[in-house]
């Protein structure tokens, strides 16, 4: 069994893109851009999303400097610097190293999308450096971070958003509104899928790193594996060391918006997870090519997750989405930008999103949120780290449920496994020194 000294250790130490939508935010940014409220941000990973995060920053000129751009691989802060040509005449600095970024006293905040293996030791070292922070999901790559990031944020007073953005979506807003007035009646049930086609990628010999990469600072926390080239860029999503599979990556997202969609507030007393390999034979990921999971809560209500690798159909026209089920009807709902009510025995069609709505995703709205937050105008966000961390954990938890029994019952008080020790020691990692997380302080 794997033992789990490091939370439990910091616990005990501590006290308690759509155009419609720039449209929208202009007003906002260009007001702000005469008061002298600048957010001064550390960029760290620089590939990925992190170049549509830059465009959205650049194109809404946003009231911001960038004054650091961190990545181990130095092609890509040059990819990122191209970016932001033209945009200020600020200094931006540049370093493989992610301890410049938050030891610099002139950094407001931080925008993190590393691989997941990354997020928490920076996020957490970050905070302790006073510094707020904007990670990208999934926020943790095991279950025990997700708590010393909320404690993190806590005790040093930082701001923490999830890159979760479909909760600022002016979709979800509308929809939201509906659910609350209980359009559908009590929801009971909340289903999640990713359903997109996947292809078999094939094992490939190891080889050297990229003259341009520090390998070594790329692995960080993770076990010591030679350079791969399925291993690195893009495709680090197919294993255990570096992320979280499918579920991990496009299935947070939909996972989220069916917590949300559901209302929970606590954490599932019971998972059942099944998972194969149906179609991609020899495939070079450690994870199954299909996952369904369902999570009961206390109150008997479910979340099911399901994963379908061989469609290119959909489902309910949506290749991500979600359906809430509730006493008076259901709504179809999709981080794609859309949403539809059908109501009654007849499945009577309710309210939609509207085409002024069509298509919206949140990134603007949701970055906005982050940088009004840091700038002090409120306190907390959306995708806050409690939030984030409820729709992590369902990740985690289905992950381990497929690893071990099958199905697993989970006490959400003392955050275990009671009658498994395999699956209770998976809550956590060993992290490779010197790169893991950080001591209490």
């Amino acid at each position: 069994m794997t033992s789990r000294p490091d939370r439990r250790t910091f616990l005990r130490t501590t006290t308690t893109t759509a155009t419609a939508a720039a449209a929208t935010l202009a007003g906002v940014h260009t007001s702000a851009a005469e008061s002298d409220d600048r957010v001064r941000l550390g960029i760290i990973g620089c590939g990925g999303i992190m170049s549509h995060h830059l465009r959205g920053l650049v194109a809404r000129r946003e009231n911001i400097s960038f004054r650091w751009l961190c990545d181990v691989d130095q092609a890509q802060i040059d990819k990122a610097e191209k970016l932001l040509s033209g945009y200020r005449s600020d200094t931006t600095n540049k370093t493989r190293r992610y301890e410049d970024v938050i030891e610099d006293p002139e950094v407001d905040a931080v925008i993190i999308a590393t691989p997941h293996h990354w997020h928490a030791p920076i996020a957490i070292r970050a905070m302790q450096n006073k510094k707020h922070c904007y990670v990208e999901k999934p926020i943790s790559h095991v279950y025990d971070e997700g708590p010393m990031i909320i404690d993190a944020a806590n005790r040093f007073g930082c701001i923490v958003q999830q890159g979760s953005q479909m909760r600022n979506s002016p979709v979800t807003r509308k929809a939201e509104k509906l659910l609350q007035d209980g359009i559908i009646g009590d929801i009971k049930i909340a289903r999640a899928w990713t359903a997109e086609v996947r292809n078999t990628v094939k094992p490939v010999p190891n080889s050297q790193p990229p003259a341009s990469v520090d390998y070594d600072r790329w692995l960080g926390p993770a076990p010591n594996h030679a350079f791969n080239k399925y291993r690195f860029h893009s495709t680090w999503r197919m294993f255990r060391d570096y992320a979280n599979g499918e579920i991990g990556d496009d299935g947070i997202h939909d996972l989220d918006m069916a917590a949300w969609g559901l209302g929970v507030t606590s954490l599932p007393k019971q998972i059942t997870a099944r998972g194969s390999r149906m179609l991609l034979h020899g495939h070079a990921s450690d994870y199954p090519d299909n996952m369904n999971v369902v999570f009961e809560y206390d109150d008997g209500r479910l979340l099911i997750y399901e994963n379908y690798p061989f469609t290119a159909y959909g489902m309910h026209g949506f290749d991500n989405g979600n359906v809430f089920y509730g006493t008076k009807g259901y709504m179809i709902f999709s981080r794609r930008g859309a949403f539809s009510v059908f109501l009654g025995p007849k499945s009577q069609p309710g309210p939609t999103e509207g085409k002024e709505l069509r298509g919206q995703r949140g990134y603007a709205e949701h970055m906005a949120e982050f940088l009004d937050a840091v700038r002090g105008r409120h306190d907390t966000v959306r995708a806050n780290p409690t939030v984030a961390h409820r729709s992590c954990a369902l990740v985690h938890l289905g992950e381990i449920a497929y690893r071990t029994d099958g199905r697993l019952d989970f006490d959400p008080v003392k955050e275990t496994f009671p009658n498994s020790e395999t699956a209770s020691g998976m809550l956590t990692k060993n992290y490779r020194k010197p790169f893991g997380l950080p001591k209490p302080g």
